[in-house]
């Protein structure tokens, strides 16, 4: 038997909670794995540290630290590493912080980017990942969402952020013929969740019988999706040569807030006690992935529902914080 060549993936963002979820999947498979990661403190540092502790002594795994802003030390990486797949996950995520702080989110998630796809224009990839949003949707009447929807309307920084990378990656497919996928991920949940995340905080108040707070009216409604579906998504993704393409990864069954809370109550067996308060700028009232096209040339087929997934969820919460 021939043996199956390795690749090298670099994973910008790999300290946080997908991308250590895919480091996981990777290391299994036998790849070798360069994550990136700043460590910033939009929440604990220590937090993604834990997130990949156990593969540090892995001789397939490198942890470097370093920032997509600074293109002298992306260049010196790639120079140093032969990487022949990049999963770009690094950016700043929050709609909300992104309306408090819109150049910041310009810098990291445009320019950061920018940066990564100059380096990468003449290293001859066989795959560049971009880790897009559903946000980029904005106030979508249309509904599910498609990849050839026009977006028109987008309200956050963050998802023009992230619209804008996704122009700036096809840019760079058409002048340096990069292979290129854009990702569109919906409310992405489970184990290592970010805990500024809804199902995370909701979790973890109504379990120490403290308020959670709702916005608008409970009726707003979500396409979570569960990791290790998402995961799915990611890695026939990279296993597949696309020229340029974009592709939604979404549960495909939208919930009310209403329902995802009492889905919470119901796993932790604990009332939940709630503070409605005004809708948020920049959250949207919907998201809802049209999958057609991910099944179709992914073969991505999310098997984990919300009930099933909140389950798993409030286990793994439970495990890791009950004293």
């Amino acid at each position: 038997m021939g043996s199956r060549k390795v690749e090298k993936i670099l994973i910008t963002g790999g300290a946080g909670f997908i991308g250590s979820h895919l480091v996981d999947r990777l290391l299994e498979t036998g790849e070798e794995v360069i994550v990136i990661d700043n460590f910033d403190d939009f929440y604990s540092p220590q937090i993604k540290r834990d997130n990949l502790k156990n593969h540090l002594s892995n001789p397939h795994f490198k942890l470097l630290e370093a920032d997509i802003r600074d293109k002298k030390a992306l260049q010196q990486i790639f120079e140093l590493n032969e990487i022949t797949k990049v999963v770009h996950l690094a950016a700043r995520p929050g709609v909300r912080a992104s309306i408090k702080n819109p150049s910041l989110y310009e810098e990291i998630n445009i320019k950061g980017t920018l940066n990564l796809l100059e380096v990468c224009k003449t290293k001859n990839l066989k795959n560049f990942i971009f880790a897009s949003s559903s946000s980029v949707y904005g106030v979508n009447t249309k509904l599910p969402f498609s990849e050839n929807d026009s977006l028109t309307h987008p309200i956050s920084p963050y998802a023009v952020t992230k619209k804008t990378g996704e122009l700036i990656c096809y840019v760079y497919h058409h002048l340096y013929g990069i292979p290129l996928v854009c990702l569109r991920l919906f409310t992405v949940y489970g184990p290592r969740q970010r805990p500024e995340m809804a199902i995370h905080k909701f979790t973890k108040l109504t379990d120490r019988n403290c308020k959670i707070t709702i916005f608008g009216d409970g009726h707003s409604k979500r396409d979570y999706t569960y990791i290790s579906d998402i995961i799915e998504g990611i890695m026939s993704a990279l296993n597949q040569k696309f020229d340029f393409q974009i592709f939604n990864l979404g549960g495909s069954e939208p919930i009310e807030l209403k329902k995802l809370v009492s889905l919470i109550e119901s796993a932790l067996g604990k009332k939940a006690k709630i503070k409605q308060t005004l809708e948020q700028p920049g959250d949207v009232p919907i998201t809802y992935a049209d999958i057609t096209k991910s099944k179709k040339l992914l073969g991505y087929n999310p098997k984990v529902g919300i009930e099933e997934g909140i389950k798993k969820f409030v286990k793994w919460h439970k495990n890791k914080f009950s004293q």
